[in-house]
């Protein structure tokens, strides 16, 4: 009997560490009432995969409000490297966001909960040689651009356009935007056709593609006074003409948006993805 305890104390030891670690385990609370357990008997689908919500409330928190990044991961760290698709493909990290943003603090508590820098968060941070030594080690790494077709470059000027930067600090900031400059490529944005006002007037309108409550696409203008297509009240992307009534969406390169035109108004959108996906059809 002795030395059946004596292999029961190691093994416990072995497994958890430390003995008190083990009894915290076995003192670990279980479910006090039937609804508490039924509560957590109707959790999603998805489980034990993160919350969406989390996810899209984490990564859109990442581009400028701290406090509320701080609560949601410091109760869960591993939001820290939360991901999500803002639409078609358009993927970004809570890490991205406050790259592309020029959120030092944010990047800072981020990497420090476990969030994976990149070259876009190096390049925000004015990190010069890992920069450099990162683009001498895969030539043309400088083309490919951030969450939403943001470039490199912008990720670097960023810190200094919003005057966040001062010192020895802004100084190897302003090298690490000379060096991107000098390599003539770290700055190439998605391209698109020009179109006018009028033009865009022609693709405004609401477009249904089933009988949901949210399944419609709205093409409105955004703030900047480009076509926008977003679904139901969802973050939308903005539309870059690639041909006659067909558009990219901003961040996804590779799908298009394609109107159906009668009598100078679109009256359905194709979406290809890269295949043609759906048809929606103009409601308003």
């Amino acid at each position: 009997m002795k030395n059946r305890r004596s292999f029961i104390g190691t093994t416990a030891i072995g497994i958890f560490g430390t003995l008190p670690l083990y009894k915290a385990m076995l003192q670990f609370p279980s479910f006090k009432t039937e609804e508490e357990r039924q509560e957590v008997a109707t959790i999603g689908s998805l489980y034990p995969t993160a919350d969406p919500a989390d996810i899209r409330k984490v990564v859109g928190a990442s581009h400028t409000q701290f406090e509320i990044v701080k609560e949601l991961v410091s109760a869960r760290p591993e939001l820290a490297k939360a991901t999500w698709d803002w639409g078609f493909g358009d993927w970004e990290s809570a890490l991205g966001a406050a790259s592309h943003m020029g959120r030092k603090d944010i990047a800072e508590f981020l990497i420090a909960n476990g969030a994976r820098p990149n070259i876009y968060t190096f390049a925000m941070l004015g990190k010069l040689e890992p920069v450099k030594h990162m683009i001498e080690a895969m030539p043309g790494i400088q083309r490919i651009t951030g969450p939403h077709g943001i470039t490199l470059l912008s990720h670097a000027q960023i810190r200094l356009r919003i005057d966040n930067v001062e010192g020895p600090e802004k100084e190897q900031q302003e090298a690490l935007v000379e060096y991107l400059t000098s390599l003539g490529n770290a700055d190439e944005k998605a391209t698109a056709l020009d179109i006018s006002k009028e033009e865009q007037k022609v693709y405004l309108g609401t477009y249904s593609f089933g009988k949901g409550e949210d399944e419609y696409f709205e093409v409105t203008l955004n703030r900047s006074g480009m076509l926008f297509i977003a679904r139901g009240t969802y973050t939308g992307r903005v539309l870059l003409r690639t041909a006659q009534h067909s558009f990219a969406p901003g961040g996804a390169p590779s799908v298009r948006i394609v109107f159906e035109v009668a009598k100078n108004q679109a009256q359905s959108i194709t979406i290809h993805d890269p295949t043609p996906i759906l048809q929606a059809t103009r409601i308003g």
